[in-house]
């Protein structure tokens, strides 16, 4: 699970295997999970996040799309 960014005690990070899966990050923090699309920042997956903290999420992903997709092509090979 490579991290590729922390940002305000964020984690973003990849699982190493989930073939066939569109480009997408996990993100963390505390207990909570969540997993998130990169194309739109869409949420994936939710466990423990708010709807406030989502939104940031996702305001994190929007900012840091560039980095993170080209994270997940070096990593995955594309």
């Amino acid at each position: 699970m490579p991290t590729v960014l922390r940002v305000g005690g964020f984690r973003f990070y990849f699982y190493s295997h989930e073939p066939g899966e569109p480009p997408h990050v996990h993100v963390d923090y505390g207990s909570a999970t969540a997993k998130v699309w990169l194309h739109d920042a869409g949420i994936a997956r939710n466990i423990g996040f708010s709807a406030k903290e989502l939104g940031k999420i996702q305001r994190m992903v929007k900012d840091h799309n560039m980095c993170l997709q080209e994270a997940w092509n070096a990593f995955f090979g594309l």
